[in-house]
């Protein structure tokens, strides 16, 4: 438990408890894939605690998409000075969500069922993250209308993460967005690194062309 203790802290405890719960409610709720278990620290855990490495302190940070709460819970485990709310649409995500957040005792951390767009006329964060939730070209349209001029998403992607912040361009054009890049956090604490896409808002309107379909529970 090297790296995990590193990366975690004195905060590792409460991290363990969450493993568990994925490992067993999250698989048997279909939030985890049985074959994802024997790697959810390194994959999962790890994978996004080490974005709080570019968090800013006392941060407001809304998890679009929380899911199984990757990487939102995993943030509020490791940075208790973050606000964080988890916006997830799907009925039986937010009740697994409410669970961990009451069983992990996590106080920084607000459940909203509800999608983005719904939402964005309340939201002014300073940070939005996303995991395996769209391509960017569609979750640049959801996520800049719920940040602060000067806000900034932090998309989590893979070996396509030049590629999608290329074919968003247009999209972060319309939003008028000048500042973008690549980032990889966490070097020798996972491998490969964690692989962000950075924009930054310089102004966030509330409405854009696009929307996304409601989902069911």
């Amino acid at each position: 438990m090297g790296i995990e203790s590193e990366v975690f802290g004195d905060a590792l405890p409460v991290a363990e408890r969450y493993a568990k719960f994925l490992a067993e409610a999250g698989v048997e709720r279909g939030l985890i894939g049985p074959r994802e278990v024997d790697r959810l620290w390194e994959r999962h855990l790890i994978n996004c605690a080490v974005v709080a490495e570019v968090i800013p302190e006392r941060a407001r940070v809304v998890d679009i998409g929380s899911g199984a709460g990757l990487p939102g819970i995993v943030l509020a485990i490791v940075r208790p000075d973050l606000s964080i709310t988890l916006l997830e649409p799907l009925l039986r995500r937010t009740t697994f969500l409410n669970e961990c957040v009451e069983m992990l005792g996590l106080t920084n951390v607000v459940v909203r069922r509800a999608r983005a767009e719904e939402v964005a006329s309340e939201f002014s964060m300073d940070v939005a993250t996303a995991r395996a939730v769209a391509p960017l070209e569609r979750l640049a349209r959801w996520a800049l209308p719920l940040l602060r001029p000067g806000g900034e998403l932090l998309a989590l992607k893979g070996e396509r993460a030049a590629v999608e912040l290329e074919e968003a361009q247009p999209v972060l054009k319309r939003f008028g967005v000048r500042t973008t890049e690549l980032l990889q956090v966490g070097r020798g604490k996972v491998d490969p690194p964690t692989t962000l896409v950075r924009v930054v808002a310089e102004h966030a309107p509330r409405r854009a062309k696009g929307s996304r379909k409601k989902r069911s529970s």
